[in-house]
């Protein structure tokens, strides 16, 4: 809910402004029951009559089939989780994101283009970034290496734990040892498309991840282990798609002043207006 825009914007406007620009109908918030109401009157004035609006909410016992989260269990089930929550709301082909990460326009003209066109029950995609532009001057990051075979189609993604710049290069550490990994190698920033079919097979996926992981306290479903198991059952192709889009976010706090930059900077080329919404719309006084 921070803001970073020059008007006070949040990360989450850009990207609501940059869905609607591109030709999004629909936006679904996935979020937690008790902030339902203030996230609702902030985000509802500034939206209405421009794009249609729903809220769902990640309750830790839902689709879970009768399975128990463990008492000492404080948080729901991961991402994929959080987007088997959307299914009772989303009927066509859908992106999903991370709220509080940048994105950039071309990344969201590249999605819409691919569900509109050629998104289906057997071929979902990835928006790929480049490496070098995902990185903090901060620290470490841990960032989704992508995979991928000689028709452009997702082989896998890498998770890899701590990638930095050292001596001009970008590395990564792995049990002690260190590699180089090419600046510009894909990365997976949880831009993924999706068809509506893919809630069957999350559901059915998260039954069969619940029977091994139900009573463990800190596993998550996560959408990369969901799209994994798309891949390995061969139940289609997810293609990447590659943006030439910078991502940024907060990875560190020391952050914050680096993405308060970039969004200036992008509203100086007139990329994006001054005041992404009306004043009024904002609150702002």
């Amino acid at each position: 809910m921070e803001g970073f825009g020059p008007s006070g914007e949040t990360i989450i406007d850009y990207s609501m402004y940059d869905a609607i620009a591109t030709g999004y109908g629909k936006i679904v918030f996935i979020i937690r029951k008790e902030f339902a109401e203030n996230f609702r009157n902030i985000f509802e004035p500034r939206l209405r009559g421009k794009i249609e609006t729903r809220y769902v909410y990640q309750e830790m016992n839902a689709f879970t089939d009768g399975y128990k989260a463990p008492p000492e269990r404080t948080k729901p089930w991961g991402t994929a989780h959080a987007v088997l929550t959307a299914k009772i709301v989303v009927n066509e082909p859908f992106a999903v994101i991370n709220a509080d990460d940048f994105y950039g326009r071309d990344a969201f003209r590249r999605s819409y283009d691919f569900l509109v066109n050629e998104c289906s029950p057997t071929l979902y995609a990835l928006i790929g970034y480049e490496l070098e532009r995902t990185l903090s001057e901060h620290g470490s990051v841990s960032r989704g290496i992508c995979e991928v075979d000689k028709q452009g189609f997702l082989v896998a993604v890498n998770e890899r734990t701590k990638i930095y710049r050292e001596n001009g290069k970008i590395v990564y550490e792995e049990n002690e040892k260190k590699s180089e990994v090419a600046a510009d190698i894909k990365v997976s920033m949880n831009f993924w498309c999706f068809h509506p079919t893919v809630f069957d097979f999350i559901q059915k996926s998260f039954t069969e991840f619940l029977k091994s992981n139900s009573q463990d306290p800190k596993a998550e479903f996560f959408v990369p282990i969901m799209a994994d198991k798309f891949i390995r059952e061969g139940r289609g192709k997810i293609k990447l798609i590659p943006t030439d889009s910078k991502w940024f976010g907060v990875t560190y706090k020391e952050d914050a002043p680096v993405v308060m930059k970039n969004l200036q900077e992008l509203v100086d080329k007139k990329e994006y207006p001054r005041e992404l919404f009306r004043v009024e719309d904002l609150g702002i006084k």
